[in-house]
């Protein structure tokens, strides 16, 4: 199928695209375009306007920011996947990024797209939440916001932004010492959608575990938190994180295949978890950028 038809307009400036999505509430913002595109064939999606964004390459760039690293919203998936200072700084992120789909794909899908565009079953918003981030969304009247990861995703394919505000940066801090980290999920075939998935993190305080964060993604409208307060000063041993895992996914409600997606989600988990256990990410020197 066509997409309907529609105006183009390829701004030079973030002051330009606000500009044009205050006057212009049935515009489209278009990054990597692999999901927006997608949509607008099938005529799902009709907006009267796509404001192109390539050539804003003051948001294609990443910088170390004090105890965080700021992400450019146009930064792809590939760079996330190969960045030097994210590899050093979140590696998590990395390794959730080179799980999206082929690299054709991943060269051209960019964070903000994907995180605008917030597929359930998509690995970075459940990233994104999991690392406390913060999205920093701009309009032209309102000026700049910043929306805790955990509030910006509010159902399918639905966030927090208005239609006349762009998601411009993502703010994802980065802790000392650097935590235990894993990420696990289930697809039927390489690159596709996860069924299931999840992304987990594990401080520890000397031997013994403090917090443990855990998302799962694919098995509800939005990333799903899960409660892991009871995991803290335990061992992580196998045999427990596999009876936690099965028990904490057994009231997943997911729209289809529930029982598919609840194995594949409890599976998931307990392998996030035992990575998280037991790895531990490159510990950076003081001022390494």
């Amino acid at each position: 199928m066509k997409p309907a038809p529609f105006g183009y307009t390829r701004p030079r400036s973030v002051a330009e695209v606000l500009d044009i999505l205050r006057a212009e509430p049935d515009a489209k913002v278009l990054a990597g375009g692999q999901s927006l595109l997608a949509v607008m064939n099938l005529r799902l999606a009709r907006p009267a306007r796509l404001v192109d964004l390539g050539v804003l390459r003051e948001l294609d760039r990443v910088f170390d920011d004090d105890g965080a690293v700021l992400v450019g919203a146009l930064c792809t998936h590939r760079r996330l996947e190969t960045d030097p200072l994210l590899a050093r700084r979140l590696p998590l992120l990395a390794a959730a990024a080179r799980q999206i789909g082929h690299v054709s794909i991943r060269n051209r899908g960019t964070l903000g797209g994907s995180l605008a565009h917030a597929d359930p079953a998509a690995e970075l918003p459940a990233a994104m939440v999991a690392l406390d981030a913060t999205c920093y969304v701009e309009a032209r009247d309102s000026g700049r916001r910043a929306v805790p990861a955990r509030d910006f995703f509010e159902s399918s394919f639905t966030t927090a932004m208005h239609d006349d505000e762009l998601l411009t940066w993502v703010r994802i801090p980065t802790p000392a010492p650097e935590p235990g980290w894993g990420f696990a999920e289930v697809a039927r075939r390489h690159g596709d959608f996860a069924s299931a998935g999840a992304v987990t993190i594990v401080h520890r305080e000397g031997d013994r575990v403090g917090d443990v964060t855990a998302v799962l993604f694919g098995v509800g409208d939005r990333p799903v938190p899960v409660d892991c307060t009871e995991l803290a000063g335990t061992s992580l041993d196998d045999e427990t994180l596999r009876a936690f895992a099965h028990r904490v996914t057994r009231s997943l409600a997911p729209a289809e295949e529930p029982e598919l997606r609840r194995r594949h989600a409890a599976a998931s988990l307990a392998r996030a978890l035992t990575q998280a256990a037991t790895r531990r990410g490159p510990r950076r020197q003081d001022g390494a950028a």
